[in-house]
């Protein structure tokens, strides 16, 4: 493992309420036999020291997996930015590779693209933009913007990708098939990509 790799916690994003899958735990949802982020996980592994999960339900579950789990300190389900502030509150790492739950396709070296381009720039945090659109869960973030992202979620503001911008971070853009980045939203999206199997 290089060395830029030891000093990379991966986290997978799965604390949200997944209001368009009916209120389903998202991540707990199998796609060919397998729960979504365990697809994640298989992917983000290779690329990082350690990987841990954001969950807020199930995490008996996780726990079994020997991922370490980490729930929100905030109440309320407030979105992405708290798994993310729970994760630099919990974890003894500099930097911190995130992938969001329902991208089960991610490319198997997107944290060494988004490192890569984030030393060039001296930025303290980049994300994946695919050919036609932002994806800010899927970043990589220093650990010193704690602070500013606990006050950002203290005014009310849930916005990551306006998050990421005001904080000088800028986005990395990919040239990989839209598919490597597809969320799985609904249940129609799961149902497509099980049929196209």
């Amino acid at each position: 493992m290089s060395d830029w790799r030891t000093a990379v916690a991966g986290v997978i994003l799965a604390g949200g309420r997944s209001s368009r899958m009916g209120g389903q735990d998202k991540a707990q949802l199998t796609l060919w036999g397998k729960p979504l982020w365990q697809h994640v996980w298989q992917r983000l592994a290779p690329q990082v020291h350690e990987v841990s999960i954001s969950a807020n339900r199930h995490l008996e579950i996780y726990q079994q997996s020997q991922l370490r789990v980490i729930s929100d300190t905030l109440p309320d389900y407030p979105g992405p930015l708290a798994g993310m502030l729970s994760a630099f509150q919990q974890i003894d790492r500099s930097w911190f590779a995130f992938a969001a739950c329902d991208t089960p396709f991610i490319p198997e070296d997107y944290v060494a693209r988004l490192w890569q381009q984030k030393a060039q720039a001296q930025a303290p945090a980049v994300w994946v933009r695919s050919q036609h659109r932002d994806h800010p869960a899927l970043s990589l973030m220093h650990r010193s913007l704690a602070p500013q992202l606990a006050e950002y979620l203290a005014s009310g503001e849930r916005r990551v990708l306006h998050f990421l911008r005001q904080a000088g971070g800028h986005a990395v853009t990919f040239d990989d098939d839209e598919q490597a980045f597809v969320n799985m939203n609904t249940p129609a999206d799961l149902l497509h990509y099980e049929e196209k199997a």
